[in-house]
């Protein structure tokens, strides 16, 4: 018998390996206080590389979750069932404090070992980082209410995954939601329609359609809707103390393109108990704190991709063998390999600074609260951004096998867009960027406090902060601004992530970062065309139809 099916030159499975096992993480984490976390980090990247945690991802993702509006009776449920691989990535999620946790200890660096575990374990599986990264960000956001802090907070904090709909403050632990966005407005929050009516004890009444919530099996959302007051935010649970189901209708679930794991979903708001939290009118104000913190996890998720990305592209190319060697041997794979390195390492740094900057700020340094200010929206328009063409290429880099399910890779290709639209896509992002720069003249002082810490290392460092120097010199006009808005995020980032390499990394990580990325003038990104570009002119012709022949 004739044998046709021998399996040769394959890459083994890769498992058995720690998510943790990264210089810049240690590094980072023993430089800004949060060496006393490394056992907690060690640990769970052991865990997200384990291949138990492998099965829970797929399954996870392969069958998705469903939506049952009715019991078989008729009666309305509004039930949203998961996979149990979802509840068991959840519940290591939170047993491990990578939900609010962080609010709750007293410990210097908190955050940023919060963080590294958000990375290391966000490598195994993305989708269920979202009601995790909504969580985390809710606390400071429900602070602007210190009764309904005073119950919820010790809950959110909890370390305790605890699913199904019953009365918030009889659980164990909670997660919450957002609530935000409706069809008419998208991140223009302040077109919003949902009405929020006073009921005279101290409580309103919500009533509307929100286009995008995602997480609704949470246990409580922050919402923002219309108050006599102006646009307001609101603490909306899914069951009230009684036990009856709150006014909160799940109309569908969004057919993705990726994170598919998680629920997303179009929900009604029909006469919802709700409380305010903030200031009435002033929603938006008191929810930035929450887009804040969900925008730092962009950015971490982000990086986590990448480096998951690298990770399969290194593990196949040492494995796989054409022209007489293997692929990594060969010249040209070798340099695109050193960029995917090159470009993960930049995002997790600046991932983890970021971080770091929310300790300091907690602490009450004004400086660490400015930098983060700017340098979250740069970090969060640009890494984000760079996403996609990362897990592209390194999908790339296994061929025709990477464009295959079984790999892993077309998962984290289709989930890579996503961070750079939650929270606010790229333009929303970029202009983010202005407002901080008009609003928060502190900011600037502390970005360039910053990188010039890493002044004369480098003289394409030291040229690059000149010129950013120069091309916030060209921002007095708002029209002009906006143009160079996507150009000025980009090269922001660009050159804090240079000054943190410079400074932390090795020279030829440093070298190879600052001679692709800081030289030149043109970007990397859509959206980077000079100012003096002719905008009418290309749309014109973008729009022409040419005559039949």
């Amino acid at each position: 018998m004739t044998v046709t099916h021998e399996v040769t030159n394959q890459a083994p499975p890769l498992t058995g390996f720690s998510t943790a096992d990264e210089p810049a993480l240690w590094e980072a984490l023993r430089r800004d206080g949060g060496a006393w976390g490394e056992p907690e980090v060690a640990a769970l990247g052991a865990l997200a590389g384990s291949a138990e945690v492998q099965d829970q991802a797929r399954w996870a993702e392969q069958q998705p979750p469903r939506l049952h509006t009715h019991d078989r009776y008729g009666h309305r449920v509004d039930e949203v069932e998961f996979h149990p691989a979802w509840h068991q990535l959840m519940a290591t999620a939170v047993e491990h404090g990578l939900h609010a946790a962080p609010w709750g200890d007293g410990r210097p660096g908190a955050h940023l070992v919060r963080a590294a575990k958000f990375y290391v374990w966000s490598q195994a599986e993305a989708g269920h980082g979202c009601p995790v990264s909504m969580t985390y960000a809710a606390v400071p956001a429900l602070r602007a209410a210190p009764e309904l802090a005073a119950h919820y907070e010790p809950l959110l904090t909890a370390r305790h995954y605890d699913p199904g709909l019953r009365p918030p403050l009889t659980k164990r632990g909670l997660i919450a939601g957002m609530s935000m966005t409706e069809k008419q407005g998208g991140s223009d929050v302040r077109a919003n329609t949902t009405a929020a009516v006073p009921a005279g004890d101290g409580s309103y009444r919500l009533t509307g359609h929100k286009w995008f919530t995602s997480a609704p099996m949470s246990d409580v959302f922050l919402a923002l809707a219309q108050a006599p007051e102006g646009l307001t935010c609101f603490l909306v649970p899914r069951v009230l103390p009684d036990g009856t189901r709150n006014g909160m209708h799940l109309m569908r679930l969004k057919d993705k393109l990726g994170n598919r794991s998680n629920a997303s979903s179009e929900i009604e708001y029909a006469d919802a108990v709700a409380w305010p939290v903030g200031a009435p009118g002033r929603g938006v104000r008191t929810i930035v704190e929450m887009v804040n913190m969900t925008r730092l996890d962009c950015v971490l998720g982000s990086a986590a991709g990448m480096r998951a990305g690298l990770r399969q592209a290194l593990h196949h190319t040492a494995h796989r063998r054409a022209f007489g060697r293997e692929l990594d041997r060969q010249p040209l794979m070798r340099a695109v390999l050193a960029d995917l390195a090159v470009e993960s390492e930049a995002a997790t740094v600046l991932g983890l600074r970021l971080a770091a900057a929310v300790d300091r700020s907690q602490a009450g340094d004004a400086g660490e609260a400015a930098l983060r200010r700017l340098a979250l929206a740069a970090g969060k328009y640009w890494v984000c951004k760079r996403g996609s063409g990362h897990a592209a290429e390194a999908l790339e880099c296994l061929g025709g096998n990477g464009y295959v399910e079984d790999s892993g890779m077309p998962r984290l290709y289709r989930e890579a867009p996503l961070l750079s639209i939650w929270e606010g896509s790229g333009n929303v992002a970029a202009l983010d960027v202005l407002r901080a720069l008009s609003r928060e003249p502190a900011a600037l002082d502390a970005y360039f406090a910053e990188v010039d810490a890493a002044a004369g290392a480098d003289r394409r460092l030291d040229a690059a902060v000149a010129g950013v120097r120069k091309l916030l010199g060209g921002l007095g006009d708002p029209d002009r601004a906006q143009l160079m808005a996507r150009s000025l995020a980009e090269r922001l980032a660009l050159v804090l992530q240079g000054s943190l390499l410079v400074r932390y990394s090795t020279p030829a990580v440093a070298d190879a970062f600052c001679a692709s990325r800081l030289d030149g003038e043109w970007g990397h990104a859509f959206g980077t065309l000079p100012p003096g570009a002719d905008l009418t002119g290309v749309l014109a012709r973008a729009r022409t139809v040419p005559d039949a022949a």
